[in-house]
Parts: structure tokens; C-alpha cells; sequence
């Protein structure tokens, strides 16, 4: 990545980058670390009592005008992923996954300038990590899973005090809402980590972030890529302040980008392990797989106020977008869930834009994105737009 990504952005922000541009990363980050904390203002679990509505942001650049935008459009809670942002280090906050040695001041106050913005306009902020030590986000791992992480007591060190530094570090920011640990952990991409005790290794981390922030709430993914199907494998953590996280991207091979049309929904979907190898989805299909995490809350009593259905989207060119998003919404509601859809405007990618609409983008737009000269995307109210809009209609700060 390079400077020409990079917008007028809020003052904080400005001087952030100064620092980072000259840079004033040093060996000592924990001391820069902690001259960098917000006074206490914690966050707490009360309010998740109510549902709420959002969407993803993972974009290169976060910009006050995307979150102006957002709360323009009603959404409150954003879940935030830095990793794609630009660094001097290796990677962005870790400095580097392969060994880490605290966070990078330079990043930190990025983050923090990027959350002031969030709280500037009224919207609140789960932060998400896609990188861990020993567990590198794929896209920034050659498209191979990085699985140290589930191998190496080391690497699990390292991970816990990184969440504990960090959340000492923004303990009492107003826009925060949450710490989501880990994006879509997948210990189950190999034989030698399929027996890793997630949910023994969040009762760690949990444990050391509850040394620096006692309240504010922590958001915990199923394994598999937070799949409903995995929640029959997590173990609830004894803490009143926690949340459980699920991702819903079934039926996949309609999901999937490689969907040129041959699939439908609702309609018959490839399925090796059905009878005639395809099964139908429709509504009741997608309530059904939903299921699954409603089981799990009754088994263990957890409450439909500490799940949250954190990532959910389509493709918009697919056959049948408007509806699938229709019936994911309506069964998660039916639920009681918290949500958010991917992805609100993203700058990298633009299949799940809704306000797009169902046409590709013209030839040669990713291209000039490369450039640096992106064209200007018109966002406009879509069908597949107010299939997500009108439920935004009811928000509660």
C-alpha cells in the first residue's frame, strides 16, 4: 500500500501519521503504550441489552466520511478490522506475528485517531483482530493458513499479552463496545490442530484482559470460521461480560465468488452429503442451519443478548442476493440476535456493496484503483440496499 490511499482524515489522525511517517517506533513500546491509554471511561455489557444492527468495516483506509456516512444511514455498531492498514512494521499493531514484542506506538495511535472519528460521529466499534501472533490473517500469508498459533505455547503467550497490553492500552475509549479476539479462528485446517482447546485458550485471554479492563465486553468466534456448526464445540467462558460470534455464509457454493450464475436462491445446491448430492435451501433451510447456535444457547443457557451474528453477506451479483439476505435477516431477528452485515462501502473489494446494485463495475476499475486514480462508486438506494436499510430505521444509541 501507499500514501495515495490516505484521505483528510480528523486532526488526531493527521499527527498520528506524522509520527508514524518519521518514524518513531522504538524498542520501548510498552512505555509509549502506556502514555497513550485513554482515561477510564469503560464500556459495559448493559449495552448489548438491546439488540443492535451494524455492519463490517475492513478497509485499507478508515475515513471520517465512511463513518459519517454510516450514521447517516442509521448504523451504530461497526466492527473494525485494522490489519489492512499501512505500517512500517511487518504487521499492523504486532509489528510482527512471527515474534511479538509489544505493540507499535506508531499504529496504536492510528487506531486510537480512527476510534476518535468513530465516537465523533455517534458510532460505536467492535475491533477485530485477523492476525494473531502465529496466526497471520491468509491474505497476508501467501493465501496459506498460518496455524502456529494452535501448535506453539509460545505463540499463545504472546497472543495474550498482546490483548492484554492492547486492552490496557484503550481501556475507557468512548466508541468501544467490544474486543473481538480473533477473526474466523480455523484450527480445524489440519489433522495436527483439529484437537486444539479453543475454548481453553479464550478463557486465558479473557482472564488477562480482565487484569486491565474489568468490563468492557469481549466477543468470542466459533472455530471453523465462526461457523454455527462449531458452536457444538465452544464452551461458554465464566464471565458476565462476554459475547459468542458466528459467521453465516451457506449455502457456500452459492455463495461463493465462483458463482457464475449456475446456482440459485433459493433453489438446489451441490451437497455431497445429501440424498441425490444436492440439498434445497430456502428459508427454512437457512433457519435450520441457524438452529444450530440457538440449541447451543439453551443447552448452556446463554441468552440471545450475548450472540451476535458479527459477518453475513452475499455477493450482490449472485441470483436470489436480495432474498438470501432477507431470510438470514429475518431468522436471526427471529433470534434476537445482535448483527452485522459485510460490508459497508469496503474499499478493497466490492461484491457485498450493496448500494451498488447487481451490475459489476465497469472494466478497468480496480485498475485504476491501483493507479491511483480511483473512479467515483455512486451509492445509491438499491433493492439489495433497503433489504438492510429499513431494519436500520429503529436504531438505539
Amino acid at each position: 500500500m501507499t500514501h495515495r490511499h490516505l484521505l483528510p482524515w480528523h486532526r488526531a489522525l493527521a499527527i498520528a501519521l506524522c509520527a508514524w511517517s518519521s518514524g518513531c517506533a522504538s524498542p520501548a513500546r510498552q512505555h509509549a503504550t502506556a502514555a497513550l491509554a485513554t482515561p477510564s471511561r469503560p464500556a459495559t455489557i448493559a449495552w448489548w441489552n438491546t439488540p443492535r444492527r451494524g455492519a463490517n468495516f475492513f478497509n485499507r483506509v478508515e475515513t471520517d466520511a465512511r463513518f459519517r456516512a454510516a450514521a447517516a444511514a442509521g448504523i451504530g455498531l461497526v466492527r473494525l478490522a485494522p490489519d489492512k492498514w499501512e505500517t512500517r512494521e511487518r504487521d499492523f499493531l504486532l509489528g510482527d506475528a512471527d515474534a511479538y514484542r509489544g505493540l507499535v506506538p506508531a499504529d496504536l495511535a492510528r487506531l486510537r485517531a480512527v476510534l476518535d472519528l468513530a465516537h465523533a460521529r455517534g458510532v460505536r466499534v467492535v475491533l477485530t483482530m485477523l492476525s494473531l501472533p502465529g496466526c497471520r490473517w491468509r491474505q497476508h500469508n501467501g493465501d496459506v493458513n498460518d496455524l502456529r498459533l494452535y501448535r506453539e505455547e509460545r505463540f499463545q503467550a504472546q497472543a495474550i499479552e498482546f490483548w492484554r497490553e492492547l486492552a490496557g492500552a484503550l481501556r475507557g475509549h468512548p466508541a468501544i463496545v467490544g474486543y473481538n479476539l480473533l477473526n474466523e479462528p480455523r484450527p480445524e485446517r489440519s489433522p495436527d490442530t483439529r484437537g486444539f482447546d479453543l475454548s481453553g485458550f479464550y478463557a486465558r485471554v479473557v482472564a488477562a484482559v480482565r487484569t486491565v479492563d474489568a468490563t468492557t465486553p469481549i466477543v468470542l468466534d466459533a472455530s471453523d470460521d465462526a461457523s454455527p456448526a462449531a458452536f457444538a464445540r465452544l464452551r461458554p467462558i465464566d464471565d458476565p461480560a462476554v459475547l459468542y460470534a458466528l459467521h453465516m455464509y451457506e449455502p457456500w457454493p452459492f455463495i461463493d465468488h465462483r458463482n457464475r450464475g449456475q446456482i440459485r436462491y433459493p433453489g438446489a445446491v451441490p451437497d455431497d452429503d445429501a440424498p441425490g448430492g444436492s440439498r434445497l435451501w430456502n428459508a427454512d433451510t437457512t433457519a435450520a442451519w441457524l438452529e444450530q447456535v440457538a440449541r447451543w444457547q439453551r443447552a448452556h443457557g446463554v441468552p440471545s443478548s450475548r450472540i451476535f451474528a458479527e459477518e453475513f453477506g452475499c455477493p450482490r451479483t449472485h441470483d436470489g442476493a436480495a432474498q438470501w439476505l432477507t431470510d438470514v435477516l429475518d431468522a436471526i431477528e427471529h433470534h434476537g440476535w445482535h448483527w452485522a452485515f459485510y460490508s459497508f462501502r469496503e474499499d478493497t473489494w466490492d461484491a457485498m456493496d450493496y448500494e451498488l446494485g447487481t451490475a459489476p463495475l465497469p472494466p478497468g476499475y480496480w485498475s485504476a484503483v491501483e493507479a491511483g486514480h480511483p473512479p467515483t462508486l455512486v451509492h445509491t438506494d438499491t433493492l439489495l440496499w433497503r433489504t438492510l436499510a429499513r431494519r436500520f430505521a429503529n436504531r438505539r444509541d
